[in-house]
């Protein structure tokens, strides 16, 4: 094995994220609801379950944290629909993605640290890793697809892996 990537996690922002799925998390933008009790913050991410029938299927998955530095041997993606991560514990987590394309391109891998406030929606066929949680256990909303087919590609890198540090 070589190490073709070495990667810090950097901050989550909307911008760096844009070539992979949405942020989702309460901007700026909201308007007042529910006689001003209450702000909604509307149409945060693109929900893609709708190929071949699909529907949308709504998990809270359970996570246990990984030891850093973590080797990364494996991406999976998820070439019928979007995968929503929102979490429900509050607490950062690590978030690993590439390109979409035939096979990862491990050399354009980034690394993300959220804030605990923010979710990720990954795009249809966008390359990533399982949740990394931070520290303890962490729970998330997930809403994904369900329905005919196999909506789950791992590739296994075999000759070269990312190496992924703590968070500055």
């Amino acid at each position: 094995m070589r190490i073709v990537e070495d990667l810090r996690p950097q901050a989550l922002t909307a911008e760096a994220f844009a070539a992979f799925g949405d942020v989702v998390e309460a901007r700026a933008n909201f308007e007042l609801i529910n006689n001003g009790t209450t702000r909604q913050f509307a149409d945060l991410a693109k929900i893609d379950v709708d190929a071949d029938g699909g529907r949308p299927h709504v998990s809270i998955y359970r996570t246990t944290p990984y030891e850093l530095p973590l080797t990364i041997r494996m991406l999976e993606r998820h070439p019928h629909s979007s995968q929503l991560f929102m979490p429900l514990s509050g607490e950062p987590f690590l978030v690993v993605v590439a390109p979409a394309g035939a096979d990862p391109d491990v050399s354009s891998a980034r690394a993300f640290v959220t804030d605990g406030r923010q979710g990720v929606n990954y795009r249809r066929g966008t390359w990533h890793h399982p949740m990394i949680a931070l520290g303890d256990p962490s729970e998330f909303l997930v809403i994904d697809r369900a329905g005919r087919g196999k909506n789950c590609d791992e590739f296994i890198f075999r000759d070269e892996e990312i190496v992924l540090r703590r968070p500055a």
